[in-house]
């Protein structure tokens, strides 16, 4: 095809976006109009059985700083509440709360539609070729980290 390499990258950038940006217009027609692509990572992160800050950072790949940070707008946006860790007066637990479950139940749906969307744009075996593709460039990578891979230095 002769692009750039650059291109090529900014390309696949650019699909995410997309598919992010698709995901969260229908986010805030379903009652999430705070909802941010950071909160699904950091929802994500915290699991249903709930973590620390200190987890939280770990787990985003950022500072304890960033994720109290992040973990002030969940709990500000109703996404999730503190709880005391038995036998450390400082450690807070942070849980996801039932307004967090509906948002990540209808990320999850709103991801299936936008794929839909892309399957219907390439047709069924171009998608088919471009997830295979994309797997094989991917590898085993983790990407629950990538909001603070997005702020490191190579």
């Amino acid at each position: 095809m002769g692009e750039p390499a650059w291109r090529v990258v900014l390309l696949l950038a650019g699909a995410f976006r997309d598919g992010v940006d698709a995901l969260h217009l229908e986010l805030a027609e379903q009652g999430h109009p705070e909802a941010r692509p950071l909160h699904g990572f950091a929802l994500q992160a915290i699991g249903p059985d709930g973590c620390t800050i200190n987890e939280l950072g770990q787990r985003l790949g950022v500072t304890k700083q960033a994720a109290a940070k992040t973990a002030a707008g969940l709990e500000k946006a109703g996404y999730l509440t503190r709880e005391p860790v038995p036998g450390d007066r400082r450690a807070v637990r942070l849980r996801r709360t039932p307004r967090a479950e509906d948002l990540l139940v209808a990320s999850e749906a709103g991801f299936e539609r936008v794929a839909e969307r892309w399957r219907h744009q390439l047709g069924p075996t171009r998608y088919d070729a471009l997830v295979d593709a994309l797997a094989t460039i991917a590898g085993d990578r983790p990407v629950g980290d990538l909001p603070g891979w997005l702020t490191q230095r190579p």
